[in-house]
């Protein structure tokens, strides 16, 4: 999928469906779309804390604080220092009430679609009741520039939950 520079990536749930998912694990991509296409692309983040800020919501990556509103304020520092952070979706696994998205993440507009910059992601949720309940990531850096980024967020213990 070519990406101008200029334009954000989108999120559209009809370009990952696939008919063998169950109405139900139609519902938990559609919510886990909406979800990160509102947080991660728009960075629309009252609208994340008001749709999805209630209920326990459990962080496997150490570096963000558990809740929501922990994950919020860990992208909008990000977004702060990388205003043109993106991120494009290549895949969607499901199975049940677990949700993974492979993706491509970038900090600068110039290098959308460059598949020799920004991170590879892999984004895991469990779903509960029609609710996010927990989240897992896998990160690999391309870049030199990306790689330096991982070690200098990457740091910090902000929660003590388990990583796996």
């Amino acid at each position: 999928m070519s990406i101008s520079n200029k334009q954000k990536p989108q999120i559209v749930f009809e370009n990952f469906t696939q008919e063998h998912w169950t109405k139900q694990e139609s519902e938990n991509v559609k919510m886990v779309v909406d979800f990160f296409q509102k947080l991660m692309n728009e960075h629309d983040f009252d609208y994340i804390q008001k749709k999805y800020g209630q209920g326990s919501y459990i962080q496997h990556n150490r570096a963000i604080p558990n809740g929501i509103s922990g994950l919020i304020n860990y992208i909008k520092d990000l977004v702060k220092r990388f205003p043109e952070y993106s991120y494009d979706l290549k895949k969607v696994y499901v199975d049940k009430d677990f949700v993974i998205f492979h993706s491509h993440v970038t900090m600068k507009a110039k290098h959308r679609g460059n598949e020799k910059k920004g991170f590879i992601i892999t984004d895991t949720f469990r779903l509960e009741n029609g609710k996010l309940a927990e989240h897992w990531d896998a990160m690999q850096p391309i870049d030199f520039f990306s790689r330096w980024l991982f070690l200098l967020i990457g740091g910090a213990i902000r929660n003590n939950n388990p990583t796996f």
